[in-house]
């Protein structure tokens, strides 16, 4: 089932950080002289911090979530981007991957875009990661760029941009 946040105080949070442990883990590594428990808390305080205070406070910006059997799978982020929307943040929890929990997202996402307006959504997908790749292509986006450049303005080469348009 999707679920559509808007802000913090919609989510469950500790759900939500099963969904994103891995990013948390690699996050709490910048850390390293920390004992592991207390630099992933610290992690996981930069995520609601950022959430709170930076992105939710982004007009447009929600959080997606896949729910299956009443626990949280799979997540990502949307915000205004360009003349569309940036998908970002696509993450399945460990013990859920490999089951279609991110594509059934990203379709809820498209499904739910375009009962409301037509949608054209970008995503920045590092070439490494094929999986994330096929799980897009597998909902209708193609590449058409061979680096990423973010809100920011900042580039990265190490990612693609791939688009969705309905």
């Amino acid at each position: 089932m999707l679920i559509i946040a808007n802000s913090l105080r919609e989510l469950r949070f500790g759900e939500l950080m099963e969904v994103y442990a891995d990013s948390n883990a690699k996050k709490a590594s910048d850390w390293p002289n920390l004992p592991r428990g207390f630099a992933l808390q610290l992690a996981e305080q930069d995520f609601r911090q950022y959430l709170n205070d930076v992105f939710f406070r982004t007009p447009g910006a929600v959080c997606a979530i896949w729910e299956e059997s009443g626990k949280y799978v799979s997540a990502l982020r949307l915000e205004p981007y360009k003349d569309g929307l940036l998908l970002e943040a696509l993450e399945t929890a460990p013990m859920e991957r490999k089951k279609g929990y991110a594509a059934a997202l990203i379709h809820g996402v498209q499904g739910h875009l375009a009962a409301q307006r037509s949608v054209k959504l970008y995503s920045h997908v590092s070439r490494q990661n094929l999986a994330s790749k096929r799980t897009h292509e597998k909902c209708g986006f193609t590449q058409i760029s061979d680096h990423a450049v973010y809100i920011n303005g900042s580039v990265d080469y190490r990612c693609c941009t791939l688009v969705y348009e309905a």
